[in-house]
């Protein structure tokens, strides 16, 4: 993406449609006179006496205790260096939207105007009694090194400088890994640190606690090698000076058992890597560019265990691996530190779940067929949504060990299905469609490229790497809509009205006259319909020209389908086409069907519709919990309505009785998990989380998914067409630019679902 464009694009996400990141809401009924008198005066005054009385009461009738302060003063702003608190702000709001969504804690930025250490270290504790916790970012060292160690004698509330602490246990996790694959002991191991920065000296400090010898460790600034007798050391430096006579890199590489890089790009040459011992490890965290290229790395050393910060090669060190679910795990009981048995523990823990069977959703999220601990695989993956349960419990349970904790979890079940249930890891679906689109990208017809909206879709796609785009329409219109854009990007453009597409124009006429001449299709009105786009892309799919397509963006959706269904049709084993859509919510995604084709489908209908959303679900990762929606609840009407979603229920209990079905059952039940085990407890849903709703009309899911849509925010992705002969799907009339980046990523998925059958399809053969 050209930096002109990422800019616009930075703005106006940060300026549109309300400026910021984050905004408080509401977590109390405030719409009478009643609940506002709770909320402030007179009610209010309750609360305040009982924690006068005991200031621990904060955690019982405030929001203190899932609240985190992001504290910097913007000396040290990612790779930008000092630009000042107000110009940090955008980071410190990113850093709160990232505690939301991957451990439901709510981050409030705060930006402090000084350098003064005294100063910074009194202002914390002045406004620390509003807080649960403290994450201090971007300050620069030394003074992070004082303020963090000051703070932490000084409050008894977690403090944590994430800048020096985060990279030190993902990468702490890896280097465990790294070593036991390599077979060879962390005391044993030669380490070479280049950086001596916050971050690496955290880096240092931790490895040396799992054992790493200090006598084994050469550490290097920006003048080389830190050795014992060079003048003016700082503490931190002087802690880890070397008394080898060597002063370059190159002199540091040799026989190094372990490379960890926290200082500038392409350092790190092919001939220092070759100098390295057996089995070396390299963790080249400089962003953007690390150390050493990873192609190089891997080429030049066949036998290195590579890592970076880069999410596009195995191995990311990630600090959202680690910060949201330490704070978690700290504030859940209450810990008035984060002590070092605390952060090694959040190491172990994250060491021993790369070891762990790999859940499908996350297999899926990064395409592949079985991710499995190795060398391209020692540290687990941000997507992976086992890490709200794993980490936050060890965590808490070293700080019960280790004796701060002032609130101890007793019922750690309980515990583990309280945090699943937070902001449910499950809804990083649209980031699980993008990530698995971009792993095998797919050709995708855009048949209504001369509207602004859809080309903008387009350059998205295009310029994220979810698709190749293939543009069709008008071509001097999008000529004009892509200057407008600055969309200079070389994408075909394909304009069926267009001489140029003559030949291609016939082949595609009589091929679909040949399939429809016995259905009143002529070849003269084959040719006509073949410079209508729908047809005209449809066909390009059909013959291989795209993998897919979409459209539907300006035209009303029964006009799209028709000629889809003419020149696609149903797959061989589908008696009917249906939709889902996937609705994210704040309990997690939810798969509704049929919401676009389906009138008024009999018993066995219903049957197949729901047998197709349990495998929509079960593509995208999740285990299809699938509930048959009726007015009634199991028998508790004979109308036919209610009769007819009963019988589709047994058809199912029968033909797939591994499948998790039940009804016909009413919305609320479904939803409700404490409901229905109360009610029905014998019905296959009791216990479960129903992910897959299933309705007994058009009307109905229509209806549902845009009540869904509108009045909740819920993002929706789809219609997504299910049992087509390929991958073509059809937008909402009016789909906005996001909800069509969304559908193309699902038109990649699709057609990379299809490529994988029919291969294993020919290999069996």
């Amino acid at each position: 993406m050209g930096n002109q464009k990422q800019r616009r694009e930075a703005l106006i996400y940060h300026a549109k449609p309300q400026p910021g990141k984050i905004k408080i809401v509401p977590t109390k009924p405030y719409s009478t006179q009643r609940d506002l008198a709770l909320a402030y005066s007179p009610g209010v005054a309750e609360p305040c006496l009982e924690i006068a009385k005991d200031k621990d009461n904060a955690y019982k009738y405030t929001s203190k205790g899932n609240l985190v302060a992001i504290i910097s003063n913007g000396t040290a702003v990612l790779g930008l260096g000092n630009i000042g608190p107000e110009a940090s702000k955008p980071v410190m709001e990113g850093k709160g939207l990232l505690f939301k969504i991957f451990a439901d804690i709510d981050g409030i930025d705060i930006e402090v105007d000084t350098e003064d250490v005294d100063e910074f270290v009194q202002t914390v504790k002045m406004i620390a009694p509003t807080f649960g916790g403290i994450n201090l970012e971007d300050i620069k060292a030394p003074e992070a090194f004082e303020i963090e160690r000051r703070l932490k004698e000084e409050l008894d509330i977690p403090v944590m400088h994430d800048d020096q602490h985060g990279t030190a246990i993902i990468s702490a996790a890896a280097l465990l890994n790294a070593l036991e694959l390599s077979e060879k002991k962390i005391e044993d191991a030669r380490i070479v640190i280049s950086g001596a920065g916050a971050a690496a000296v955290s880096c240092t400090k931790l490895y040396k606690a799992f054992g790493a010898k200090a006598e084994n460790i050469v550490m290097l600034d920006s003048k080389g090698v830190i050795r014992k007798d060079a003048e003016n050391l700082s503490a931190s430096k002087k802690e880890f000076a070397t008394d080898r006579k060597i002063n370059t890199l190159a002199e540091a590489m040799v026989d190094a058992d372990v490379f960890v890089g926290l200082s500038i790009a392409n350092i790190v040459t092919a001939e220092m890597l070759e100098s390295m011992a057996e089995n070396p490890i390299v963790f080249a965290m400089a962003n953007p560019d690390p150390e050493v290229d990873y192609d190089l790395a891997v080429k030049t050393r066949k036998d290195i265990i590579m890592a970076t910060g880069r999410s596009d090669h195995p191995n990311q060190v990630n600090n959202v691996l680690g910060f949201p679910f330490i704070f978690r795990g700290a504030l859940d009981v209450r810990a008035t530190t984060i002590n070092e048995e605390m952060k090694m523990a959040a190491v172990k823990a994250l060491a021993e779940l790369t070891k762990q069977p790999v859940p499908e959703q996350v297999n899926i999220a990064y395409g592949e067929t079985r991710l499995t601990f190795g060398k391209e695989y020692i540290i687990p993956k941000p997507f992976d949504q086992r890490l709200i349960s794993e980490i936050p419990p060890a965590v808490a349970k070293a700080a019960m060990d280790s004796g701060v904790a002032k609130n101890p979890i007793e019922d750690w079940d309980r515990y583990r299905e309280e945090l699943l249930q937070r902001s449910g890891n499950d809804n990083k679906v649209v980031r699980l469609l993008h990530n698995r689109a971009k792993m095998n990208k797919k050709r995708i017809v855009f048949a209504e490229a001369d509207h602004l909206d859809v080309l903008k879709a387009a350059q998205i796609v295009h310029e994220e790497g979810i698709a190749e785009p293939i543009l069709l329409g008008r071509k001097e219109i999008i000529l004009e809509l892509k200057k407008e854009l600055d969309f200079d990007a070389d994408i075909e453009i394909v304009d069926p009205t267009s001489k140029e597409f003559d030949e291609k124009h016939i082949r595609y006429a009589t091929k679909f006259w040949e399939s429809r001449k016995r259905s009143g299709t002529t070849l003269y009105s084959a040719k006509i319909r073949m410079r209508e786009r729908n047809y005209f892309g449809a066909m390009m799919v059909l013959e291989g020209d795209a993998d897919g397509m979409i459209s539907g963006y300006s035209r009303a959706y029964p006009t799209v389908v028709k000629p889809i269904f003419e020149v696609i049709g149903r797959a061989s084993n589908v008696k009917k086409v249906s939709t889902v859509n996937i609705m994210i919510t704040d309990r997690g995604p939810l798969f509704l069907a049929d919401t676009s084709i389906n009138i008024d489908p009999n018993a066995e209908e219903i049957a197949e519709i729901a047998q197709n959303a349990a495998n929509v679900a079960s593509t995208f990762g999740f285990e299809p919990v699938l509930a048959l929606l009726s007015y009634a609840n199991f028998g508790s009407s004979s109308h036919p309505h209610a009769k007819k979603v009963r019988e589709a229920v047994r058809i199912l209990h029968e033909s797939n009785p591994e499948l998790v079905v039940d009804g016909e059952i009413q919305t609320d039940f479904a939803l409700n998990k404490e409901l229905l085990q109360s009610q029905f407890p014998f019905s296959k849903l009791a216990g479960k989380k129903v992910n897959t709703l299933i309705f007994p009309n058009l009307e109905a899911a229509n209806i549902t998914y845009k009540l869904l849509k509108e009045l909740n925010q819920a993002d929706s992705i789809g219609p997504i067409m299910v049992g087509l002969r390929r991958s073509v799907h059809i937008l909402q009339l009016g789909a906005s630019v996001d909800e069509m980046v969304n559908m193309t990523a699902v038109a990649v998925i699709d057609a990379q679902e299809r490529e994988k059958r029919r291969k294993a399809k020919a290999q069996a053969k």
